[in-house]
This record gives structure tokens, sequence and C-alpha cells, in this order.
């Protein structure tokens, strides 16, 4: 019976091809065998999944604190839009709530109804522009649209409606009073 060995040198080639003698020490202290470069052990692609699904569950716990810490928070104060005479019928006006950062708009379909909605698209939070004529809310960067009534989604890439505003009228003042965060 003949049994073959392989020389070290010969089983971890560098990639300049000089035997390992010749090799610079770190390339000494680490030889790759190039041929088999490329072929993952079970012990590497169990460490990788292990690394993944730690990663997804760390992920998952994320979320669910930011969620619990978003329902620790008070509601915001009830914040002066506008009055009653400064948005027509058939008109819509941009204010901010619950804070600077954060653009909504108020429309005006008729004498008696007053509609207030985020106006980030649910999609990509592109600034949505409402169209009273049609009813409908539209999002000119992916040709979204929204129900002006309910604010949710009609056409287009957006699947979440978007965030109401809730508004009360205080004598002839339009206040915001909560924001709803809404879905299908």
């Amino acid at each position: 019976m003949l049994i073959m060995t392989r020389d070290h040198d010969e089983l971890s080639l560098a990639p300049d091809g000089l035997p390992l003698s010749e090799q610079p020490q770190w390339r000494q202290d680490f030889p790759i065998d190039v041929a088999q470069d490329n072929y993952v052990s079970r012990r590497e692609f169990a460490k990788f999944l292990v690394l993944i699904s730690s990663a997804f569950s760390a992920g998952q716990f994320w979320i669910l604190f930011k969620n619990w810490q978003r329902n620790q928070q008070p509601a915001p104060p009830a914040q002066k839009i506008a009055s009653l005479a400064e948005i027509p019928v058939g008109g819509t006006l941009v204010f901010h709530y619950p804070n600077e950062h954060e653009p909504c708009i108020l429309v005006r379909p008729n004498a008696d109804t007053l509609l207030a909605y985020s106006q980030k698209c649910t999609h990509l939070s592109c600034a949505v522009i409402p169209n009273v004529a049609e009813n409908q809310i539209g999002c000119p960067c992916h040709n979204g649209s929204f129900s002006l009534a309910e604010g949710r989604p009609l056409a287009g890439p957006p699947q979440r409606p978007l965030p109401r505003i809730h508004v009360e009228v205080r004598g002839d003042e339009i206040f915001a009073t909560a924001v709803e965060l809404r879905s299908i």
C-alpha cells in the first residue's frame, strides 16, 4: 500500500508561488491554502449563522425598546395652528406639530370639515401635496396618492396611511391636540 504525503510547503502555497521558507514571517505564521480558501467550513458557517441570528434578535429587541419608549412619552401639548378665518374653504395650510421638525398639512375641504395629516409620505418621507378638487393627497416622488378624507393610501408605493393630526376648534382658533399613528 502506497501512502502519499504532501509536504507542508506544497499544502500552503503563497500567492506569489515562493516556498514557505522564503516567505515573510507573518505569512509563515498564518499560512493559507489558496486552493482551499474559497471553501467555508461547517464551523465558519455555524459562526456566521449565530452572528447573524444574534444581530437579528438584537434588532428586534431594539425595536421593542424604542416602541416602549415612544409609548412612555407624554402626549404633546395642544398647539394653536391658525384661526378659521385664515384658511378658506378648499384651502390648505402647512404647520409643524408636535415639534418644528414634523411638517403637517391642514386642509379645509368644506366649511364644516378640517383635516390634518403629517406631510411626510409613509413610503420615503417625501412632502405630500393636497389636491382638494380630486379629494386626494399626492406624493410627487413616486406618484403615490392618499385619500383626503381618511389619509389611507390609494395608489403607488405607500402601504401605510398618513399619520392623522387631531384638531379642535376652540372659538375661532384651530388647535392641534394629538398625533395618531395608524396602520391598515
